[in-house]
């Protein structure tokens, strides 16, 4: 107790004598008289004793309110004592030497650089200069100068530069001074004014007098000569004055040396400021090509492999590997044009944008000629990444975002007649049916009975955590590896065709024998390793004239007894059998169930219990469409595609069924990246090793396919294929390249290929050398989707993610800033990823993500339509309008059919809020049209929920904005060549037929007061985790401007926010922190706020689901599959329903738990069985 009263007292004491002292030292600078230097030298020296015997005296001199700083600055700036000098730098450099920076910059802001630097130039004046007054001087301003961003203009103005240079000049025995001389040349050198100046009067030789070979002695100073050196040639005139003193070389040399020598790993920050040399000197494309000339890349390489071994040693490892990627000699990309192999003919080429610089393009843009000097350090990539959204929306750049009031102000403005929006009246004829021919004495459901020719549907594929190894009891069950042998009868047959046969009585006899044959087979055939071995891809070249199939309509039958309307073919084909004949031309084989339906036992036990006898009434998507391979087959018919396709991929036929296994986010093994760069440096190193042989070629319209057995074969040629050139590097290392959008000369992205010819036990490795984007959640890990026609054909017909040591990364291919319309970035990106198949001769496909073709989206709508009950649903499906391609884009009403034709139900069915929903404008975004997936089936469900949201709501959809653009692989454009998303302000109708319509749709509802309570955008994002919206508020993008909201008069309504918020509580999937409703100047032509601004819907948005996974809630560090993301379409629809509670409570009749009750069903009755892995299609 004692000690600590004294320590307390001594504690006062010491801060009384501190501001006594304090206090005779103002008074000395106020009443100066020339006998009291000794006074004021006698102060300073206790005062230094105390900063340097306490630490509180430290921090009670810099504290906030203390004038301490301000005294002692005064009183150096005042004395002309050289004792009281040199103890008041003694005291401010004990004050900086201790407690970071912060104190430093106290200094700063009271003044202290400009005090020091008078001070320095009064001090240089003396002959010879006072030593130690030169080493205070520079200590202190070395260890200040980094927290005044302007001393290198305070020393030029002062005209201190060359002092600091002429003492190390003069002194270069002498390290005590040379040393801090040498910091405050490094601090000086930040500007690049100074640092041309410096170099003019020779720092640059004069550092070289300076570093040198291997040596222990004065390492320190080794070291603060690298750092000076570094930021002086980070300046392009010094920079070209050391290559042509051949210091390039020299740098090299050294850097050797020290590498032999240090063998301990000493001295690892001498080696890391040699490389940080060559690092600045080689931003300059003369700096690159020394280095090339002095065989730098070979000399890195070699030293950076032997630093492999030591885990140090990274940070030299990484620097080398930062240095080698500059300097690798940039290319052009291995092809003719970087524009896109297909072209279209366009009815009008715009007068501005890209389109029009692409037409006018002279020939040789693609060529590169090298960089230009541009300093490319902001790209460094380290091993230790972390994720960094650069898309983050809470950290708008400014300039982006729309200040102007009056432009951000919803104003209604239809842009077009009332006599000319009359056209879209014909899309709302459920404003004026009358029901009076229909037959709606009941609305009670009718039981579902399935068409002779459909097998059973699939449940809505929702997501649940866990799944239970138990069939559901009630429907036919199947083991895990095997397929039920009750359903091989009609389940296993499948297309005749690949190659469409020619109509001929000879094979139609061959046919009949062949399924005499396939009966007879076992079911253990399906996995013989025969069955791939003649695998051909399905084909459709035959014309149509030639092939009956394709002349086969289909006309739309009422089954009564039903009440459904099913599909059926209005004649026999000889060549197909319902469901299909034999896969593989010349020989036999049966299929396993490729579709599952019903609910595991547990969980419905689970749902029963938790819904309290309502569980009947609970089911969701008992009328989801099944897979039909047949009716898919139909569809690709009509699709019309500019490379005119005359094949079908096997994903796309047999369908895909989500695994029943938990795909988590690849964690990344460190240092693959930096072993990828290092392979792709050996080929320009060890260019003998490189096959550099194309296997594939969409250019060369008279290029084979390669037939030697270890080749991997590649194939693209099918709807929504993106893949223009393959070159094998290494005996299993290929390099592949995308093709442009059509009409374009960039966006790659997306891609879908097969690949087939592969061995077992084999890493191949596949690198996508041309996409665009400067980061990709490839990093962060996402992991490409794969599909195994072997694993289809064992009954486990699913694309999953697949591939090792992926990562994304900058490479040395380049395209010039014409060829690339003025784009900042004009490198390409790989991503790349090792893959090891698990079966000989297999067939193959890999994309970016889940495919979803047009002929997909075609074959759900027309099995919707046969499947729905008319009496309980009304559905129509209309054609908007026709594609540049002259394909359809469909819409789609939904609702529900009134209770009676009596004139209170008609009203209330006529006077229903629309929901407006959209998706799949851009063609690589397919997660939007699986999430529209899942709101259509259960849209379309028999559901009591289901059925409540069609009596609330006409829901009108257009479900895919861009045909064109997926059915011909593109990644974000339509056939014009430009983004429709940035349309919508002014659609062309010759161009942008799809976005005009669909415009044209609102503007009408907008004209006959009906606009809608909802649209929704539904999109893909590449670069953040999670699904979130985009919405539009004024007041929270005034919030993220210097504009002051408050003083704007603004009056919002925040129902903006409802819809975002219910979903944030009801999906598992949607996180509310990634939202946003800031309106941007970049996205003003963008659907979501045309329609907010100009239509006038309040409640705009665009949803945006991850291509990755979640980091939040139920599904964190999971990867989505298209079983979270149909759950999130169908909890897109709860979300509406419970909107339609909060804004209507008493029109509202459903139990207020019922909401609750179909959210947890979503999540666990509601999904396809996992446990069921062989599944059927009809």
């Amino acid at each position: 107790m004692n000690k600590a009263k004294a320590s307390s007292e001594k504690s006062v004491s010491a801060s009384s004598r501190t501001i006594s002292l304090l206090s005779q030292l103002e008074k000395i600078n106020l009443d100066p008289v020339l006998g009291e230097s000794d006074s004021a030298r006698h102060v300073t020296s206790k005062i230094l004793h105390l900063v340097q015997s306490q630490e509180k005296t430290r921090k009670e001199m810099t504290s906030k309110g203390s004038t301490g700083i301000e005294i002692i600055l005064s009183t150096l700036e005042n004395t002309r004592d050289p004792q009281t000098i040199v103890n008041i730098l003694n005291i401010l450099i004990e004050i900086v030497s201790i407690g970071g920076g912060r104190r430093a910059s106290v200094l700063v802001t009271k003044g202290g650089t400009q005090i020091l630097l008078q001070l320095l130039l009064s001090a240089s004046k003396d002959s010879p200069p006072n030593e130690e007054l030169m080493v205070l001087l520079h200590t202190l301003l070395a260890k200040i100068g980094p927290k005044d961003r302007k001393i290198g203009v305070k020393a030029r103005i002062n005209g201190v530069l060359n002092i600091s240079l002429n003492l190390v000049k003069h002194n270069l025995q002498n390290h005590r001074l040379v040393l801090p001389c040498l910091q405050v040349l490094r601090v000086y050198s930040t500007n690049s004014v100074n640092a041309v100046s410096l170099g003019k009067n020779g720092v640059v030789e004069l550092m070289f007098k300076i570093i040198g070979p291997f040596s222990k002695r004065n390492t320190s100073l080794m070291k603060v000569a690298l750092d000076t050196l570094a930021a002086l040639l980070k300046s392009k005139t010094n920079a070209r004055r050391a290559v042509d003193r051949g210091y390039v070389q020299a740098l090299l040399t050294i850097y050797v040396d020290w590498h032999r020598h240090d063998s301990r790993h000493r001295y690892m920050l001498i080696r890391k400021g040699v490389l940080q040399c060559i690092k600045s000197i080689t931003n300059i494309k003369l700096g690159r090509k020394a280095f090339i000339d002095a065989n730098g890349m070979k000399i890195l390489y070699n030293t950076s492999q032997e630093c492999l071994a030591v885990r140090t040693l990274d940070p030299l490892v990484n620097t080398s590997s930062l240095i080698m990627r500059k300097c690798f000699p940039k290319n052009r990309l291995p092809l003719p044009t970087i524009k896109s192999t297909f072209h279209f003919q366009l009815p009008v080429i715009p007068a501005s944008g890209p389109v029009a610089q692409l037409y006018n393009l002279p020939p040789d843009v693609d060529d590169v000629v090298d960089e230009s000097d541009d300093n490319d350090d902001a790209e460094t990539e380290s091993e230790i990444e972390t994720e960094i959204d650069d898309d983050k929306d809470q950290h708008f750049k400014n300039d982006d975002i729309e200040t102007d009031i009056n432009k951000l102000k919803p104003r209604q403005e239809l842009g077009r007649s009332i006599e000319e929006l009359k056209m879209y009246e014909q899309f709302f004829p459920e404003l004026s049916e009358n029901f009076q021919e229909w037959d709606l004495v009941s609305k009670e459901p009718k039981p579902f009975v399935p068409d002779a020719n459909l097998s059973g549907p699939i449940v809505v594929p929702t997501a649940s955590e866990e799944h239970s190894a138990v069939a559901n009891p009630s429907t036919k069950g199947v083991a895990l590896k095997e397929c039920s042998p009750l359903l091989t009868e009609e389940c296993n047959r499948r297309p005749v065709f690949l190659e469409l046969p020619k109509k001929d009585s000879a094979k139609g006899g061959s046919l009949h024998q062949q399924n005499d044959q396939r009966n007879m087979l076992p079911s253990s055939q399906c996995l013989s390793q025969e069955i791939v071995k003649g695998l051909d891809r399905i084909s459709l070249q035959n014309s149509a004239k030639n092939d009956q199939y394709s002349g086969t309509g289909c006309v739309i039958e009422k089954e009564n007894k039903a009440g459904i309307t099913t599909l059926a073919s209005s004649k026999p084909c000889e060549h197909v059998s319902p469901c299909g004949g034999s896969l593989f031309e010349g020989s036999s084989v049966q299929l396993g169930k490729l579709c599952c339906t019903g609910v595991d036992s547990e969980e419905e036990e689970d749902s029963r219990s938790s819904s309290s006898g309502e569980h009947a009434a609970l089911q969701v998507s008992d009328v989801s469409p099944v897979h039909d391979c047949d009716l898919y087959l139909e569809m690709v018919k009509n699709t019309k595609s500019i490379p005119e396709y005359s094949e079908v991929a096997y994903p796309d036929y047999f369908g895909h069924i989500p695994p029943p296994f938990k795909e988590p986010i690849l964690e990344r093994r460190y240092g693959v990246q930096r072993t990828k760069i290092c392979q792709d440096i050996e080929r320009l190193i060890h260019q003998n090793d490189i096959i550099d042989k194309v296997v594939y070629d969409l250019d060369n319209s008279s290029f084979s396919v390669p037939e030697e057995a270890d080749v991997l074969k590649f194939n693209s040629k099918f709807e929504s294929g993106n893949l223009r050139k393959v070159i094998q590097i290494r005996k299993n290392e290929y390099d592949l390249i995308l093709n442009s959008d059509i009409n374009s000369n960039h966006y790659h992205q997306w891609f879908y290929f097969e690949v087939s010819g592969m061995k077992t036990g084999i890493g191949y490795r596949f690198n996508i050398i041309n996409c665009e984007k400067s980061n990709s959640q490839f990093n962060y890990g996402m992991q490409p989707l794969m599909y195994s026609v072997q694993e289809a054909l064992r009954c486990r017909p699913c694309w999953t993610r697949v591939g090792t040591d992926i990562c994304y990364y900058k490479n040395h291919f380049s395209r010039s800033s014409i060829a690339a319309g003025g784009q900042k970035g004009k490198s390409y990106y790989t991503i790349t990823f090792t893959v090891t198949f698990q079966h000989k001769e297999d067939v193959c496909y890999f994309a970016y993500h889940y495919p979803y073709t047009y002929s997909t989206l075609k074959m759900h709508l027309r099995k919707l339509e046969s499947m729905h009950n008319p009496q309980q649903i009304y559905f129509r499906h209309d054609v908007l309008c026709k594609t540049l391609a002259g394909n359809s884009c469909p819409l789609v009403t939904i609702t529900a059919m009134p209770e009676s034709n009596y004139y209170e139900h008609i009203y209330q069915f006529r006077n229903r809020p629309y929901i407006f929903l959209s998706a799949r404008v851009h063609p690589g975004e397919t997660n939007a049209s699986w999430v529209m997936k899942g709101t259509l089936e259960y849209l379309m469900s028999n559901s009591p929920n289901a059925q409540s949201l069609r009596e609330s709501y006409i829901f009108k959809i257009i479900p895919m904005l861009n045909p064109d653009g997926v059915i011909n692989g593109n990644h974000r454009c339509s056939l014009s060549g430009e983004d429709l998303n940035r349309q919508w302000q002014n659609p062309n109708p010759d161009l942008h037929p799809t976005i005009y319509h669909a415009k044209g749709l609102l503007q009408y509802l907008a004209a006959i007061k009906r606009l809608p309570l909802v649209y929704c955008d539904y999109h893909g994002h590449s670069r953040k985790k999670n699904v979130f919206m985009y919405g539009c508020s004024i007041k929270e993008t005034m919030w993220h401007t210097s504009v002051n909201a408050a003083s704007c008069d603004l009056m919002e309504d925040p129902a903006y926010r409802a819809l975002p918020k219910i979903l944030s509580h009801t999906a598992p999937a949607f996180c509310m922190g990634s939202c946003s409703f800031v309106v941007e100047k970049s996205k003003e032509s963008t659907a979501r706020v045309v329609v907010w601004r100009e239509i006038g819907v309040q409640r705009s948005y665009t949803m945006e689901s991850t291509l990755c996974g979640c980091d939040q809630g139920k599904y964190k560090g999971l990867q989505i599959g298209t079983r979270e993301l149909e759950e999130m379409g169908a909890k897109f629809c709860v979300g509406l329903l419970r909107l339609k509670r909060m804004s209507s409570p008493l029109e509202y009749n459903l139990p207020s738990n019922l909401l609750d009750i179909e959210n947890e069903l979503i999540e666990s009755s509601c999904k396809v069985t996992r446990n069921c892995w062989c599944v059927v299609t009809s």
